[in-house]
């Protein structure tokens, strides 16, 4: 007699191994705190050198506080840093035989990737709710309003989930330690070529075409207007459609990324 399977059951496995990861992953932080530490203590460390050593140079276009428009820019930053972490888990886990371990156990193949990203997102949440509690302890606010705020943390939380599975594709990819070096490099240049920390129309013209394109402004700017902090302002079409375009720039790799999988 053919047994046929229970309809759900494949998804209902999946989800359950992928919780399981998630909290083996979690685990693993709670005997290495010093991982979770520096997810959390090296972004509060560039809001405090901005806020109090470099913020007084800086001057926000048309009148403002600096250190209001700052803030929203190193949170989008701190989601950017997750990409060289979640790669840097990856490769570990395959460096040391774990991923292969995985791969040959009766589980769903989807659970191991989906288990790190939950697990990663947990830990990103922690570090985003810390940097808003320092951010409000160094001057910063929002009077956005309540709706307003948590719209600009999901989108925050959404940039890190894209930005997490570039770092689970390209640890998955590279071979050795040496690439995770050059993407940690990478990651301050294409931060700092955007709006996150200055102006775009304050750059030469090339630059300033590159930065207000970059999608981590388009994140800035949208969470500056949700939170209701001071901002750049534009006058090109992104800059007017920052929440749009912030929006695109989390959805769109998801969207190819969901095709890819339909198609095989």
């Amino acid at each position: 007699m053919t047994v046929l399977p229970v309809p759900g059951s494949a998804l209902r496995w999946a989800v359950a191994d992928s919780a399981t990861l998630a909290r083996r992953y979690l685990a693993h932080l709670r005997h290495q705190p010093a991982e979770l530490v520096g997810a959390v203590g090296f972004p509060i460390l560039l809001v405090l050198m901005f806020a109090f050593l470099l913020g007084g140079m800086m001057a926000v276009p048309g009148g403002g506080d600096y250190r209001q428009a700052l803030l929203p820019g190193l949170f989008t930053m701190t989601m950017l840093f997750g990409l060289s972490a979640t790669m840097i888990a990856v490769v570990t886990d395959a460096q040391r035989g774990i991923t292969d371990r995985f791969r040959s156990m009766p589980m769903a193949q989807s659970a191991v990737l989906v288990g790190r990203a939950l697990a990663d997102m947990v830990t990103s949440a922690i570090a985003l709710a810390a940097l808003l509690l320092v951010g409000l302890a160094v001057g910063w606010r929002a009077p956005g309003g309540a709706g307003a705020v948590l719209a600009a943390v999901g989108l925050l939380l959404l940039l890190r989930f894209a930005m997490l599975w570039v770092g689970i594709y390209l640890g998955l990819v590279v071979r050795g330690p040496g690439a995770v070096t050059a993407v940690q490099t990478l990651e301050f240049p294409v931060g700092f070529l955007s709006g996150l920390f200055v102006a775009p129309a304050t750059m030469p013209v090339v630059v300033s075409t590159v930065a207000e394109w970059n999608p981590l402004s388009s994140t800035a700017a949208a969470t500056r207007d949700l939170f209701g902090n001071p901002g750049w302002g534009g006058e090109s079409w992104v800059a007017q459609n920052a929440v749009l375009m912030a929006i695109v720039a989390v959805f769109a790799p998801l969207s190819v990324r969901r095709y890819r999988e339909m198609s095989r």
